[in-house]
Formats: C-alpha cells, sequence, structure tokens
C-alpha cells in the first residue's frame, strides 16, 4: 500500500543514487522502501541501456536528470550530494573519477558522506575493469559450479545470487554499517561492494563442508543442491513440481507417511548410495497425483512439501496474500517504523 515518503527505519536519510542496472537500482530501491528519501539521477538525453521491464526497480524514488559530462551537470551532481548522507553508484571503476564525482570529490566537499560503490569485480585487482555479468562473477567464485543437475552443465541460478544477494544486499549492509561508524566518527568513508565479495562470502558454509569431506564437488550429488532425494523437487502427474525439503528425520517421517511407504523397507537415506533408489521410489509416487492434490495431501503435517510456483501464480498463494507479501511490498517488517511502498516505479 502507498504511503508518504518516509515512514520506515529509514527516515530521514538522504540518498542520491546514480542510475545504473542491477544490483545498484535494487539497493536503492531497498533503501527506499525502508524510508529512505533517494533522489534517483538519470541521464539528461533520456538514453537507457536497459529496457522498460528493468524500471520495475525505480520504485520509491524521486528522480532529475542531468548531464555528467558537462560541467553544469557535474556541479549540480556535487552540490546535491553536498546535501545527502549517501551516494550510490555502480559504474566501472574509474569512470566516476573521470566525471568529477568520484569519491575524492564528493569528500573533500562533504566528510560526512557515505560514498557507496557498487561493481562485479570491484574497485581493484586485474579483473576490475573487464566487462561481465552475474553469471561470470558467480563462475569465478564457485558459486556457478555448484548449482545444477548432476552429469549436466552449470546453471545459472537466474541473478538473485550474485547481482542480488552478493551484490545489492551487501552494498545496503555496508552502507547501513558506514552510517553507524558515522555516528562515532562523525565521518564518511567509501563502500567497496563487489559481487565477488558477497557471492564468496555466501559460499562460506559450502567452503566449510567441502574443507569437512561433507561436499562433493560434483553437482547433484551432495545434501543441499539437489542430490538427496529428501531435498529436491520431484514431477507430478501434470507435469508441475513439488519441492521436498525432509532433513529432519521427524520431517522425512512425515514424508514416508504422506507417501504411504514403509520406513522399515527402505534403504538408510544416510548413505550417499541409497540415494539413487530412495529417489526412484519417491518420483514414482509422486507421479500419481497432480501438484495441487499433493499440497492439500501434505497441507498440515510437516513433511516439509510445497507446491513449486510460478512468479505469476506466487501472490496469489493464501499465506502471501494473508500477510500482503510479494515483490511489491517492503522487507523486513518493523513494528514501531513500519516500512512501506510509496511511489511507484516509472513504468508503472
Amino acid at each position: 500500500m502507498a504511503t508518504e515518503p518516509g515512514t520506515g527505519p529509514l527516515r530521514g536519510l538522504r540518498v542520491v543514487e546514480l542510475a545504473a542496472i542491477g544490483p545498484a537500482p535494487f539497493a536503492g530501491m531497498v533503501l527506499a522502501d525502508l524510508g529512505a528519501d533517494v533522489l534517483r539521477v538519470e541521464r539528461a538525453d533520456g538514453r537507457r541501456s536497459f529496457a522498460d521491464w528493468h524500471r520495475v526497480l525505480d520504485r520509491g524514488r524521486r528522480t532529475t536528470s542531468l548531464h555528467l559530462k558537462d560541467p553544469a551537470g557535474v556541479a549540480e551532481l556535487l552540490r546535491l550530494a553536498d546535501d545527502a548522507d549517501v551516494l550510490v553508484e555502480g559504474f566501472r571503476p574509474g569512470v566516476a573519477e573521470r566525471l568529477g564525482i568520484g569519491p575524492e570529490a564528493c569528500l573533500e566537499r562533504n566528510p560526512a558522506l557515505v560514498y557507496a560503490r557498487m561493481t562485479g569485480w570491484g574497485q581493484d585487482g586485474p579483473l576490475a575493469r573487464t566487462p561481465g555479468h552475474d553469471i561470470n562473477y558467480l563462475a569465478l567464485t564457485g558459486a556457478l559450479h555448484a548449482v545444477g543437475e548432476a552429469g549436466g552443465p552449470p546453471v545459472p541460478p537466474v541473478n538473485l545470487l550474485g547481482d542480488f544477494g552478493g551484490g545489492a544486499m551487501f552494498l545496503v549492509a555496508g552502507v547501513l554499517a558506514a552510517l553507524y561508524e558515522r555516528q562515532r566518527s562523525g565521518r564518511g568513508q567509501v563502500v567497496d561492494a563487489a559481487i565477488v565479495d558477497g557471492a564468496g562470502a555466501l559460499l562460506g558454509m559450502l567452503t566449510g563442508m567441502a574443507a569437512a569431506g561433507h561436499w562433493r564437488h560434483e553437482r547433484g550429488a551432495n545434501l543441499l543442491d539437489g542430490g538427496a532425494p529428501f531435498y529436491t523437487c520431484y514431477a507430478c502427474e501434470d507435469g508441475r513440481y513439488v519441492a521436498v525439503g525432509a532433513l529432519e528425520d521427524r520431517f522425512y517421517a512425515a514424508l514416508l507417511a504422506g507417501l504411504e511407504l514403509d520406513g522399515r523397507r527402505l534403504p538408510d537415506r544416510t548413505d550417499p548410495a541409497n540415494w539413487p533408489e530412495l529417489r526412484r521410489r519417491f518420483a514414482d509416487r509422486f507421479l500419481g497425483r497432480d501438484r495441487d492434490g499433493w499440497a492439500r495431501h501434505f497441507e498440515g503435517t510437516e513433511a516439509c512439501v510445497t507446491p513449486v510456483l510460478t512468479v505469476e501464480e506466487a501472490p496469489r498463494h493464501p499465506h502471501h496474500v494473508a500477510r500482503g507479501s510479494g515483490p511489491a511490498t517492503a522487507a523486513p517488517r518493523f513494528s514501531r517504523t513500519p516500512a512501506a511502498l510509496h511511489r511507484p516505479p516509472s513504468c508503472c
């Protein structure tokens, strides 16, 4: 539901966001959702390097246009940064400096500014100025190698893991940390958020499992990558899918009960050598009903079985309807200073 600006916990925070694609605008969207007053600076010539559908990430902002290759446009941007708490930019390394709006120029005028930079490779290193996209950054972290079916190629996890998880959300975390530190020092600083850094941090548990001998490098052969027959997806009678996440013993027992399988007649699930046989048994059972039939069958149980919904279906699920959840909802939720959307994206 639309509200007036500044209803969330970041009310009063002033952010200048330089128009970009992918993780930088997503970070600006999150800051705006949480109540910040975000001013998005677009190109003066109206040209965009992305399609209109990308502009769904533009919600919650005021916008202005500046010609940053013109001294007058640069001067106006610096003036905006003078009055801001945060500046977000997603250029390639060195571009902001060449334009005269880099961190040195901005922090000299406004020492309290948090200058947040979003890139794929980071501000330095051999690849810093090399073009890339989400799939490339994930490839070099090891994350991409871990995703995909057994015997098949790596599969890009859309752009959720790199752009938005390893990129934008780490940028937001960096901005909030820098603002917290500024309360003590009175000084701003540069936040260098790189997708390779954030995605690498997200891999911490997997790396630890591998070091302890609990993660194989083959795809689809591990506990959490679809290899385990009790933590994967199964096709149903109608060609749609259910997701099974019965990791714990009591959840697994509920799964077997729902599938009408006697655990005493099944091989030991803790031995990966038995996983192919268990997968075959489960797959045969799930083909006996359609997806929604299984959803109703397992509703209210501890089997951890849920329908795999499309992005069109998901907002209509009763749980999301009851909570008002979905892509058009501010998250997380706050008890005293609720965050809410107050400006629709410019495409809508």
